[in-house]
């Protein structure tokens, strides 16, 4: 328990699995939670859940997009907590297209949210932990960003680029004690994959290593490591928690 004590943690896509479980991980850990979405029924449930045992949570309404978006929420965040010291971009969508099956708008919506909202955040998040000196930015990556997987190609070209984006970002503000690190997630069973799931199990068989499916929180437990001072000599690394897919 305390694990997270006195930090102050942004959290995107709460509204429902990864992020969902993350937001009431950190809470029981002594993190002051700011969860956002734009599924606000799905995040009070979570925020209504969360301050049941008595825990410390901000449920925004958050277009991850939107630069003005991410511009409110930070200052919400600092009024009533202070500056934000752990930032974790989670929300993302998925898009299981083929090349040729997938027209310009599709693209840029997938590199919207998975990549350039990540961009935006980190934007918007570091002159906060600038002015605390100190922080940890975790980037929800995938094993898409490092292996590839047919019939996904904008979502795991957006987390590759947020993969590289994370290891420069990681360089680029070591000095400041700014860490930045990457999950990449297997296939964990969440709302955002259910749809897939069946199409992707005959590789899963083949592929994982152990005789389960990922949850939710075996990422927030990656995700509160991350976010604790004990992994203060970590940044530029990638968390693989995939259930052995990519060790082949």
């Amino acid at each position: 328990m305390n694990r997270l004590e006195g930090k102050v943690a942004l959290i995107t896509g709460a509204a429902n699995g990864m992020g969902a479980s993350m937001a009431k991980l950190f809470a029981q850990e002594g993190a002051n939670v700011i969860a956002t979405d734009i599924q606000m029924e799905n995040l009070e449930e979570v925020a209504a859940a969360i301050k049941a045992e008595g825990g410390s949570i901000l449920p925004l309404k958050h277009d991850v997009t939107l630069e003005e978006d991410w511009n409110q929420v930070v200052k919400k965040a600092k009024s009533q907590f202070g500056p934000i010291t752990v930032l974790v971009n989670n929300a993302g969508i998925a898009s299981p297209k083929t090349m040729e099956h997938m027209d310009m708008a599709e693209w840029n919506k997938v590199m919207g949210i998975n990549l350039n909202s990540c961009v935006i955040g980190m934007k918007q998040v570091v002159p906060e932990m600038k002015q605390v000196g100190q922080g940890s930015i975790i980037n929800i990556s995938s094993i898409g960003g490092i292996v590839g997987m047919a019939g996904s190609s904008p979502y795991t070209a957006a987390k590759g680029a947020l993969r590289a984006l994370s290891k420069s970002a990681a360089v680029e503000y070591g000095k400041e004690r700014i860490r930045v690190n990457s999950i990449h997630p297997g296939i964990i069973e969440t709302p955002m994959t259910a749809p897939s799931m069946e199409r992707a199990l005959p590789f899963y068989k083949t592929y994982r290593q152990l005789p389960y499916f990922g949850a939710p929180e075996d990422i927030a437990y990656a995700a509160l490591f991350l976010a604790s001072d004990e992994s203060k000599f970590m940044t530029g690394s990638e968390m693989v928690v995939d259930g052995g897919w990519t060790a082949l």
